[in-house]
């Protein structure tokens, strides 16, 4: 019950998302990542945007500050806030990151439990994130190609609706 790195990867190969602010009442999430894995953070934009979602990524914001600070620490911060969903994208990379643990525990302490969803991977041979699975809702690609959300520790799912 993961989304194939390989998936996300084509995704982000025919993207043409161009960053700009999000329609009036869209839902937003924040991605929280490993920027060694951009082709797969884009990819996953994709595969939300289809869905009606803006994925805010932080090395797509030009008001980010170029090199990581206190500056950067509480734009993070507000941006986690402001936005409706929190994503944690669970890669190899992600889960070796300094700043992916400390975002996702700055989330946990201020989104509502059912906010957060993990994206959990499969890289062809290892499965990534299932030290999360049963603390977090999770996301996966339903057989028939729509999102779908599955409650901490179970394997039934719903589609997801970014209310």
């Amino acid at each position: 019950m993961t989304i194939p790195q390989q998936q996300l990867r084509a995704a982000g190969s025919q993207s043409t998302i161009r960053r700009s602010a999000p329609s009036p009442g869209q839902k937003t999430a924040f991605l929280c990542h490993s920027h060694h894995d951009q082709q797969l953070a884009i990819g996953l934009q994709e595969l939300l945007r289809a869905h009606g979602m803006d994925l805010y990524i932080d090395w797509q914001d030009p008001s980010m500050p170029s090199q990581p600070s206190a500056e950067t620490a509480a734009r993070l911060r507000r941006r986690i806030q402001m936005c409706d969903w929190f994503l944690f994208l669970a890669t190899q990379n992600s889960m070796n990151s300094r700043w992916c643990p400390w975002e996702l525990g700055h989330a946990d302490g201020t989104k509502k439990n059912d906010r957060i969803l993990l994206v959990p991977t499969y890289d062809g041979s290892s499965t990534h994130g299932s030290e999360y699975l049963n603390l977090y809702q999770r996301v996966d690609i339903a057989s028939d190609g729509k999102l779908a959300a599955f409650g901490a520790g179970t394997t039934q799912g719903t589609y997801v609706r970014f209310l």
